[in-house]
């Protein structure tokens, strides 16, 4: 706390004392009102993210700012006035057999028909004055959300009642099951994964539903079923699914926090799930997979890729930087989303009273830069690798020299030097520059990392509907289910189908010690062009 001064103290002070306690002063204040832009800006961020739109879009930056001054932003002289069809559209007549398209892969019942009857006939038309003519028909579809079935199995048993094997028993070879000696199938485990895993449902709503229909299963009992079935079928499975992945050039990582209860020595610390799939630019057959770890320290991802060589796709994070450099055929790219976020954040914490004053902000300059970008990289999307490579070069490749020739020429003026958000934004590309450039010269490399957002998203939905994990082993088997579910998702799988089919297959392949070979399961993979028709996802016209 600086000084006080009382009025006689200061009558008596020399002139170079008066001088040097105001450019105190006025350090003091220039110190205050930052803090103080900080805080307004972070106050104004806090209520951005609580009540305002989540959107990074400039459009939708530009109707933020406009919201109160609507007909003065919005004004065009030059634009034309509309016809009266623009303003009152014709209603388009849905394409015709467009429901028999739609309908066209289910099964059909053919109900008995809606006859009438000789008499009725003859009474309305006359005896024998009619004839019949071609039915008409029509189709509504049906839907049975619950059907539960007990299985009977019927063992066949001898005995011996003479010769060498007296009093033997001899029984009818049972084929390898699911858990064997528990009720579960895999249709019924099918459909619990299903729920929960693809549908982000918690299993005590699971088993409230069933509860409903009269079928009494526990938590408790499924619980045990899906960390079972992930130790003993999944894990090989995903391990196989990891191979292929790690022989791609491209990857992508990704990581989020999860809470798990009874982890060890430390109970309720932050744990993270983390995600790691096939580069989006990859379409053949796309790979994710999900990895319960307790922390992100960079030996984490340094273990998973310890035998890679590629390039990893992520966001800023250190850790992944130190991957880059301790294993050297593996090569970091940083994404753009990422690089822009910062400035997002300025403009929405701003003050939106002078929306002219904002748009020539340096923020929305930037976000305007980073666009750019991202328009061409929009017409790239289809091109082969080549070409995509070609026209990174010659259309993307000056933007982005520009943009940190720009960011320079800023931080380098201190007139006009930024601070909070737009200052974070600009120092986060510089620091990032080597790794934001890689896609420059990859043309396999996506603009960002935006894919495995998507990945881990599904995880997200469902950590808010159950909160936390209750085991480490609980949350470890949640990885192999999502890295199995979200994998079939990418592949045009419908995910109940498919875990009926794999867990239907799996057991056959254990051996006496109940292990599984996983280099006998490339048949059962997401990709795999063998699997039945019905794991499909139907394509309509």
């Amino acid at each position: 706390m600086s000084q006080k001064h009382t009025l006689d103290e200061l009558n008596n002070l020399s002139r170079d004392e008066l001088i040097t306690i105001i450019l105190m002063m006025q350090g003091q204040l220039d110190t205050l009102n930052n803090n103080i832009e900080k805080l307004i800006e972070q106050v104004r961020l806090a209520n951005s993210y609580r009540f305002g739109k989540h959107s990074e879009k400039l459009s939708v930056i530009d109707g933020q700012m406009s919201f109160f001054d609507e007909a003065e932003v919005t004004y065009d002289a030059s634009c034309k006035e509309p016809d009266i069809e623009e303003v009152i559209p014709v209603k388009k007549k849905k394409a015709k057999g467009q429901r028999e398209l739609d309908l066209k892969d289910f099964p059909v019942d053919v109900l008995p028909s809606y006859s009438i009857s000789e008499e009725e006939l003859n009474s309305f038309f006359g005896k024998g004055n009619w004839r019949r003519m071609p039915d008409e028909t029509y189709k509504r579809l049906r839907h049975e959300p619950e059907s539960w079935t007990v299985e009977l199995h019927t063992v066949e048993v001898y005995v011996g009642t003479d010769g060498d094997h007296q009093d033997e028993f001899l029984r009818g070879k049972r084929p390898k099951e699911l858990l064997r000696n528990s009720i579960v199938t895999p249709s019924l485990l099918a459909s619990i994964l299903n729920v929960k895993y693809v549908n982000s449902s918690a299993l005590n709503r699971v088993g409230q539903e069933f509860e409903r229909n009269g079928v009494n299963i526990s938590k408790q009992t499924m619980s045990n079923w899906i960390i079972r079935c992930a130790d003993k079928y999944f894990a090989p499975f995903v391990e196989r699914m990891k191979q292929e992945l790690l022989k791609l050039p491209v990857t992508q990582s990704d990581e989020t926090p999860t809470q798990v209860i009874k982890d060890g020595e430390h109970p309720n610390t932050k744990c993270y799930m983390w995600v790691h799939r096939s580069g989006e630019l990859y379409k053949d057959r796309p790979i994710v997979i999900y990895e319960y770890q307790k922390g992100r320290d960079h030996h984490i991802p340094l273990e998973f890729y310890k035998d890679y060589k590629g390039v990893i796709v992520t966001d800023g994070l250190s850790q992944y930087h130190l991957v880059d450099k301790k294993l050297p055929d593996v090569t970091n790219a940083n994404c753009w989303a990422h690089a822009r976020r910062d400035y997002s954040d300025a403009i929405k914490a701003a003050d939106k009273s002078n929306p002219e004053v904002l748009k020539n902000s340096i923020a929305h300059q930037a976000l305007e830069r980073i666009a750019k970008f991202y328009e061409e990289e929009g017409k790239l999307k289809d091109l082969p690798s080549d070409e995509r490579l070609q026209k990174r070069q010659l259309f993307i490749k000056p933007l982005v020299e520009d943009y940190f020739a720009w960011i320079r020429e800023i931080l380098a003026d201190s007139t006009v030097l930024p601070k909070g958000k737009t200052a974070d934004g600009l120092k986060y590309s510089l620091n990032q520059e080597k790794y934001l450039k890689v896609f420059l010269e990859n043309p396999d490399v996506p603009i960002d990392n935006s894919a495995s957002e998507r990945s881990i998203r599904t995880f997200c939905i469902g950590k808010k509907n159950w909160m936390f994990h209750n085991t480490a082993k609980g949350a470890s088997s949640s990885a192999l289910v999502y890295s199995i579910s979200e994998t079939a998702k990418l592949n045009n799988l419908r995910p109940y189908y498919y875990f009926k089919y794999i867990l239907t297959e799996l057991p056959k392949h254990c051996d006496e010690k109940g292990n599984i070979d996983s280099a006998k399961l490339d048949y059962l993979m997401p990709w795999s062009e063998s699997l039945p028709e019905e794991c499909r996802k139907p394509r309509r016209s």
